[in-house]
């Protein structure tokens, strides 16, 4: 069986590092996205885990040329790009009245127009029978303040999900999305509402990112070959109690 491509944006990350690793478990071939240089050990680390080829590149993941070329390396090293999983994103803590065009440009550039290029991407150039994960967001549905560039960016997203799931369908491409809860990343501990005790979790309510590569795994399996254009929840249920 010839081991799939996934490409991976955000791939340093907690989030992206566990979904990495849960592919190359798989024996994946697998390319990290990352604006971080610090990625070659990680990379080795994968090979440890399985990966039957581990890569990665330096990109800002709004530049569409980068973006590009990052699709290029995958392909022209792989053979081909079954899998994109779109994890990279920022979070600012400002209340609305404090931001300005440029912090507003910055975060939806990051967290929404990202996407959407790698959306593109894979649209144009993926086979039928790869798919797109995008990792959004609990803020997609239910927020809090002073976040709202970060909100409105994994709103988008999930509209994105189900606008590339319409157009990806003749072509056999699938595109799903994970809403992340509060997951035991660095984002999460420099929240100030933890930091200053304003925002309480319970142990039980925070999850870790294996939980969300778990779902990332699902939704880019044969067992989800009938799933596209969803938004699936990983909260540990904390959104869906009164």
């Amino acid at each position: 069986m010839v081991a799939r491509g996934v490409l991976v944006t955000g791939g340093m990350g907690g989030i992206g590092r566990a979904i990495a690793r849960s592919f190359a478990t798989e024996r994946a071939q697998v390319l990290l996205v990352d604006t971080r240089p610090d990625q070659d050990c990680f990379c080795a680390e994968l090979e440890a885990a399985g990966a039957t080829k581990a890569l990665s590149i330096v990109a800002d993941v709004s530049d569409d040329v980068a973006v590009e070329r990052s699709v290029d390396l995958a392909i022209e090293s792989f053979g081909r790009l079954d899998v994109i999983v779109n994890v990279a994103g920022m979070m600012v803590y400002q209340p609305l009245a404090n931001l300005t065009a440029t912090d507003w440009r910055r975060l939806l550039d990051v967290n929404l127009v990202g996407a959407a290029l790698y959306v593109g991407q894979a649209l144009r150039r993926m086979d039928a029978g790869g798919c797109v994960v995008n990792v959004a967001s609990v803020h997609a549905r239910r927020t809090s303040a002073m976040v709202a560039p970060y909100a409105a960016a994994k709103a988008a997203m999930v509209s994105l999900t189900r606008s590339a799931a319409i157009e990806g369908k003749s072509l056999g491409i699938r595109v799903n999305a994970v809403l992340p809860g509060a997951i035991d990343t660095q984002m999460l501990r420099d929240s100030p509402n933890i930091r200053s005790g304003a925002e309480v979790l319970e142990p039980a309510d925070i999850g870790s990112p294996d939980d969300v590569a778990a779902a990332v795994a699902y939704l880019a399996s044969e067992g989800a070959r009938f799933v596209t254009g969803e938004d699936l929840v990983v909260d540990g249920g904390r959104m869906g109690r009164l």
